[in-house]
């Protein structure tokens, strides 16, 4: 296993090297000019072309990007058209936002999500299960913007228990994470209730029921225990998703993480913000997923890496 993570994170630059050639390629590939964007609307011809000048934007492509390589290389994310701060400043400053809303929503995904789908898997076609299949069915039916502007009127401006945006302290967590973790929990919910009806039908399942072995056991330490390949398996697929839902939300919620960070980025054309924050995306991603494939051998040791 030590191999097998060793060869994954030298890896790990080749994966961010082709995301930053992508994203830089796309972003210098769309109509408009974002000295113009940055100048504001009343510049003059020479204040856009100053402002080209100290970023570099009259140079061709491959020595703009070869500039930021280099400076991507120590750490330099370049600096802001809008408020000519480091990107890697401003970053360091929304990131811990973006992360507290993430985790706690596929905590709160997972924490409701599995229970639920082993409960309706104890008792198929039964009114639980009934009940969880609709709320799977409207967790991924709803968009999340929509969710949150329903849960801000309810428990915001009509009932007046949840501050309406902003971060502080955990009420004002409550909503984005919610509106961001329901369609997992219902994605959750529906995979642990098929990877449990396929486990407790295995031959091993009946044994220790016939061997006397309390109920709860063969629920959760041996049949849990062997269908969470599957969810850590959704986890790591679903943390990229969760990292492009949280740019909506952060949004609807005025919530100060990266994803509104980049939003407004992308609005204005700020090329630096907008690679930056996408690229620490992909590395989170990336990592998220390293540590899924580490666990699969922490959870089931028969599992070799080659």
């Amino acid at each position: 296993m030590l191999n097998y993570a060793i060869r994954r994170i030298l890896l790990l630059p080749f994966l961010l090297f082709g995301v930053s050639v992508s994203v830089f390629l796309i972003l210098h590939f769309i109509p408009g000019d974002p000295a113009r964007l940055a100048a504001g609307p009343d510049a003059t011809e020479a204040d856009v072309r100053q402002i080209r000048e100290n970023y570099g934007l009259d140079r061709p492509l491959t020595t703009q990007y070869s500039i930021y390589l280099r400076k991507l290389v120590h750490g330099d994310l370049g600096d802001s058209f809008q408020t000519y701060t480091p990107v890697s400043e401003e970053i360091a400053r929304t990131l811990p936002a973006t992360l507290e809303l993430t985790a706690t929503s596929m905590l709160l995904a997972v924490a409701l999500g599995v229970p639920l789908g082993v409960a309706a898997a104890m008792r198929p076609r039964g009114a639980m299960d009934t009940s969880m299949t609709a709320l799977a069915v409207l967790g991924v039916s709803m968009p999340g913007f929509f969710l949150g502007l329903l849960l801000m009127l309810l428990f915001a401006a009509t009932l007046g228990w949840l501050p309406p945006d902003g971060r502080g302290g955990v009420a004002h967590l409550i909503m984005p994470a919610f509106t961001l973790g329901l369609p997992y929990v219902a994605t959750f919910s529906r995979l642990a209730r098929s990877t449990m009806l396929d486990v407790l039908s295995e031959d091993y399942i009946r044994t220790a029921y016939a061997k006397g072995v309390p109920r709860y056991k063969v629920v959760f330490k041996h049949a849990l225990a062997n269908a969470s390949i599957p969810l850590v398996t959704v986890f790591g697929m679903d943390f990229g998703r969760l990292l492009g839902g949280a740019v909506i939300v952060e949004t609807v919620f005025a919530w100060p993480g990266m994803g509104r960070y980049m939003i407004d980025a992308i609005m204005a054309r700020d090329i630096y913000v907008v690679q930056g924050t996408l690229l620490v995306f992909a590395a989170l991603v990336v990592l998220v997923n390293l540590i899924v494939d580490l666990a699969y051998g922490i959870i089931d040791p028969r599992i070799a890496y080659a």
